[in-house]
């Protein structure tokens, strides 16, 4: 006999255990499946443990430059394996976390690989072999994605590394080729770097970090490059060896010349793939855009009963988007099964905020400039720099700005972009005034605090408007 559920979650990373939580607080008898670690790929492997590597490499940084703070603090050195020591134990820690909130709201823990058998059933075996059945008027698939190889050179964990195996790198790499600048091989070329490799960054697009505004892809570029990091844009890794000594990859340049340079290890950042294979999705005919499962505002997939959510699905392939798609999709769920509480809502891209979490930090919610233009609209572009505000220079981080850009006749805020010290904090400021749709008058009469970084946010509203104070 199958154990019976009102719903079942495949998959527990930030967007699973999630929708499993909310769907336990509306009333639902819920279960969650995992094959490997409780939290996912975000919470053991991604986002987290990288944040805190990360962390490890902001304050070497600053150890390094103490002087300028009036400071001294002898010869600094670093003991790679107590950093990922560090790093690992924050994971742990969140994951027993998870596992407690798993407990606290009744919800059941299947731990094994899970496969459908029917838009109802789930067949989940254990690492020993032992399978079970599951049943579930509804299911939720959350399970995740995976990085992308190169097809001329297979990440084996050697000298060709996915995000996965820099996380807990064997060895510190001396001369270290990052491959893509999206978000995850910008924040590891910028560890990396801090920790004191030699690191170059190979670009297929025009400038880095693509997807943001161009202003702060030149203006990362510059600050990266000044930190001594190479960066080739317009350019790509045609070939990849491990000769068992180094890494040797043939790059060709932006102008069309091929170059053979030597690496002692190469991170391979070029995307994700969905974990969409080998769970059942096929035999029941689920649709999909590329490998990504296709789903309605409310997270339903075209197969009655089956919902999808998080990094299977339409990007962008964000930790926080997929936590409140869970949130969407269980109550969604729960208002089917009757539950007047239940309030489901759509989600609108355009009000997820991304960041990354290089030196100095980038952040962004809405459209561009450029996609602002492209989409219509006629603009107002505020800027604000660093070097303006109070508490920068008191911190001693005043590379970087805020930019605003909004309608020029409705005042409506279309996308807000920044770089610099700690703006992964300040851009939800932003992505409230987005979702609330407020306009550019609303950010003029808040009160903002002094000194703070977020009074950059206040001036430049007021530079779109033509009242900036502070330049």
């Amino acid at each position: 006999m199958a154990d019976t559920y009102d719903l079942i979650v495949l998959g527990s990373g930030p967007g699973g255990y999630v929708a499993a939580i909310r769907a336990a607080q509306l009333g639902l008898k819920v279960a969650i499946v995992e094959r490997e670690l409780l939290g996912g790929i975000c919470l053991n492997w991604g986002c987290i443990p990288t944040k805190a590597l990360l962390r490890s490499a902001e304050v070497f940084h600053q150890i390094r430059h103490a002087d300028a703070y009036g400071l001294s603090a002898g010869a600094p050195g670093f003991d790679m394996a107590k950093v990922v020591g560090r790093s690992r134990a924050v994971a742990k820690q969140l994951n027993q976390g998870v596992t407690h909130l798993m407990k606290k709201n009744k919800i059941a823990v299947h731990m094994g690989t899970g496969v459908l058998t029917a838009a109802d059933k789930l067949k989940v075996t254990t690492a020993d072999g032992k399978a079970s059945e599951l049943q579930a008027k509804h299911i939720i698939i959350a399970t995740g994605a995976r990085a992308r190889d190169l097809p001329f050179a297979l990440a084996d964990g050697k000298r060709i590394w996915t995000y996965r195996h820099a996380m807990v790198p064997k060895e510190m790499p001396t001369e270290l080729l990052v491959i893509g600048s999206g978000a995850i091989g910008i924040e590891f070329a910028s560890f990396f770097n801090d920790m004191g490799a030699t690191v170059t960054v190979v670009e297929m697009l025009d400038r880095i970090v693509p997807v943001e505004d161009a202003e702060v892809s030149e203006a990362l570029a510059k600050s990266l490059t000044k930190q001594g990091i190479a960066i080739h844009t317009g350019a790509g890794v045609e070939t990849l060896k491990d000769d068992g000594k180094s890494v040797v990859a043939r790059i060709k340049m932006k102008d069309g010349k091929a170059v053979e340079q030597r690496f002692s290890h190469c991170i391979v950042a070029v995307g994700i793939v969905p974990n969409t294979e080998n769970i059942g999705l096929e035999a029941l005919g689920v649709a999909t855009d590329r490998g990504f499962l296709k789903t309605d505002p409310m997270c339903r997939t075209n197969v009655p009963g089956l919902w999808a959510i998080g990094d299977i699905t339409a990007p962008p392939w964000l930790a926080h988007k997929a936590s409140h798609e869970g949130v969407i999709a269980a109550e969604a769920i729960a208002q089917e099964m009757g539950n007047k509480d239940a309030h489901p809502h759509a989600m609108d891209p355009l009000n997820i905020p991304g960041c990354t979490y290089c030196h100095p930090q980038v952040a962004s919610v809405g459209l561009t400039e450029a996609e602002a233009k492209e989409a219509g609209h006629e603009v107002r572009v505020g800027k604000f720099p660093a070097i303006g505000n109070g508490k920068a220079i008191a911190l001693g981080e005043v590379d970087g700005f805020v930019k605003t850009v909004f309608d020029a006749n409705t005042g409506e805020l279309l996308g807000a972009h920044m770089i610099g010290a700690e703006v992964t904090e300040l851009i939800q400021g932003y992505t409230i005034g987005k979702t609330a749709e407020l306009i550019d008058e609303d950010f003029i009469r808040t009160v903002f605090p002094h000194p703070t970084l977020s009074e950059m946010m206040h001036e430049s509203v007021l530079a779109a408007d033509g009242r900036v104070i502070h330049i």
